[in-house]
């Protein structure tokens, strides 16, 4: 008789229900918000390089300054890529 004009409530299965519904909207939005972050800063997620391919970009480098001769620069490279 005291009840109100929404008769007997929502019910146990209604507040699960609008439980899971909010965790999937919460869901959504942190998926967004993570992949539009992850599509600005393209490189954050990358992986490094591995160590012989910034040697061989340093030997490449000191090669093209003449540091090096193009005996020697084959030497090393040979070197480094047998490393691998």
């Amino acid at each position: 008789m005291m009840d109100g004009w929404y008769g007997n409530g929502w019910g146990v299965g209604a507040w699960v229900a609008m439980a899971v519904l909010m965790l999937i909207f919460w869901g959504g939005v942190v998926t967004v918000v993570v992949l539009l972050v992850r599509r600005t800063h393209p490189g954050a997620a990358a992986a490094p390089r591995p160590p012989h391919l910034d040697a061989e970009r340093i030997l490449n480098e000191r090669f093209a300054r003449g540091e090096i001769d193009e005996q020697e620069f084959t030497a090393r490279r040979t070197a480094l890529r047998r490393q691998e």
